[in-house]
């Protein structure tokens, strides 16, 4: 039999890490397997609605930067950030786990304004 090479670019990266993903479960646990399922399905939103936000904020950067405006808006952020902590304990999350996560966010988005403003 010939040599099979392994699948390359995005493609060959997902096929790997499904691969690797399936591995790390016995198979004589279906629990553990349906739990693990349950949260890789989770990353994978998390990751498609992140890159969807992004998406809208570089559009946001954009405009700010046409218009000369600037990359932050303390009052907004805070206001998100007073928001997310209260969908965070209604949602029975940690507030202060909520808080960082979204700080993180907002941190990222600010760090893009600033680099298109500079490029405008």
């Amino acid at each position: 039999m010939g040599r099979v090479n392994a699948p390359t670019g995005r493609a060959g990266k997902a096929v790997l890490a499904d691969l690797a993903m399936t591995q790390d479960t016995p198979a004589a646990d279906p629990v553990l397997a349906g739990f693990r399922a349950s949260i890789d399905n989770i990353d994978a939103a998390l990751i498609h609605m992140l890159a969807e936000r992004f998406r809208i904020t570089q559009a946001v950067g954009a405009y700010k930067a046409q218009n000369d405006l600037p990359a932050s808006d303390p009052d907004r952020e805070e206001r998100q950030i007073l928001r997310l902590r209260k969908l965070a304990e209604e949602a029975q999350l940690d507030p202060d786990f909520g808080e960082t996560f979204i700080r993180f966010i907002i941190d990222e988005v600010i760090r893009h304004h600033e680099r298109a403003k500079n490029e405008a």
